[in-house]
């Protein structure tokens, strides 16, 4: 059957989803206690929404439709609070972070949801080692020919949603010099990467996913781990390269980043989308998640290398005038701090190892920054 129809939605409304890690107090490893939060969560109002994810030691959160920082930065702190304060109840923590640095795969449990074991059953151990944690970012489209002309002209500025976000250093245990490890396990999955490259809907629904659908592949667009992914029934595109980031501040940041962005490229001022910009895609996405910002990019319009810590910069020098209007001047100035001087949550997480000598003091790190007592 056709792909549904995309429903129409303000332009550049967003959300936002965190996946978080539950984490045992007394060794700092993973804690299967998801169904014993959601329970205890479920007994009073929750100010967003709260669900289950693949594995018992990871939940998702997500926020109500929003238009401006700091409504959206307010409502991610009253989610970290009550998380925060019900975890405590639990005696577990919360944690952000990208990966979780010594957890084992195979001791993970998947969550018995209908969803999650069919996936168990499909990938088999790659569900398990699919316990990673990022974060996604819901930007709303007037139409759906918006919606793919947002998806493709952001392509060139994915690597910075990688490296400014990237918290995940290690892995399994050690340091994977990689500042984003994560987004080496959705590479595992059949259907991750980037969409195809059109910008008509009606080409998309009726051409690309009526064959996709037909080869028994995909049922609908959840089954694509894109990079970047079309959601009709929302009405959204949704970036999903983001590490979740260890406080709730740089998530905020981020959204905030990508709303102007989207505002800027609907300016339609810069050339438009093609196919030939996804030939420097994939370098560009491993230098991110390589060597963060200090990562290299080439830009697919002028072939020119750029440190992608300079792209980003310059980006924000460029797209000014659109923080101001939409009163995110704060998120402005935290992405600046990011790329200027402080570096991404990676940095912060291998400065961490080097003082306490361990893995278990990078997750304390990790646990103290999203209860807001460092960073």
């Amino acid at each position: 059957m056709p792909l549904e129809t995309f429903k129409s939605s303000n332009s550049l409304t967003m959300g936002v989803e965190l996946e978080m890690q539950l984490v045992n107090t007394f060794d700092l490893d993973l804690s299967s206690s998801a169904n014993d939060l959601l329970e205890l969560l479920s007994r009073k109002p929750f100010p967003g929404v709260v669900t289950p994810e693949m594995t018992q030691s990871m939940i998702e959160i997500a926020t109500s439709i929003q238009t401006e920082h700091g409504p959206l930065l307010a409502q991610l702190r009253d989610i970290r609070n009550t998380l925060v304060t019900a975890c405590d109840r639990l005696n577990i923590e919360l944690a952000g972070g990208g990966t979780h640095p010594f957890q084992r795969w195979f001791e993970q449990r998947i969550f018995s949801k209908p969803r999650f074991q069919e996936l168990s059953s499909l990938y088999g151990y790659l569900a398990k080692q699919f316990t990673v944690f990022g974060q996604h970012v819901h930007i709303g489209c007037a139409s759906a020919d918006e919606a793919l002309f947002l998806l493709h002209s952001l392509n060139r500025y994915v690597p910075h949603f990688i490296a400014l976000s990237a918290s995940s250093p290690y892995f399994q245990g050690v340091d994977t010099l990689f500042d984003s490890a994560r987004l080496n396990s959705v590479f595992a999955f059949p259907l991750s990467g980037r969409a195809p490259f059109t910008l008509s809907w009606e080409e998309f629904s009726t051409v690309y996913f009526t064959k996709m659908e037909s080869t028994g592949v995909v049922k609908s667009m959840k089954d694509f781990y894109w990079d970047i992914r079309p959601k009709p029934e929302y009405g959204t595109i949704e970036l999903r390269v983001c590490d979740t980031p260890l406080t709730v501040e740089r998530a905020a940041g981020l959204a905030c980043y990508l709303q102007a962005l989207c505002r800027h490229l609907l300016e339609r001022k810069e050339e438009p989308p093609e196919e030939d910009d996804y030939l420097v895609y994939t370098y560009n996405r491993f230098q991110a998640c390589r060597f963060g910002l200090d990562g290299m990019m080439v830009n697919p319009k002028t072939r020119e290398q750029i440190s992608i810590r300079e792209d980003v910069l310059a980006t924000l020098r460029r797209i000014e005038p659109h923080f101001v209007a939409l009163n995110s001047g704060a998120a402005r100035d935290e992405i600046e701090r990011t790329a200027a001087r402080e570096g991404n949550h990676a940095t912060y997480l291998r400065k961490q190892f080097a003082q306490s000598g361990t893995v278990q003091g990078v997750v304390r790190a990790s646990v103290d920054a999203m209860r807001g007592t460092s960073l």
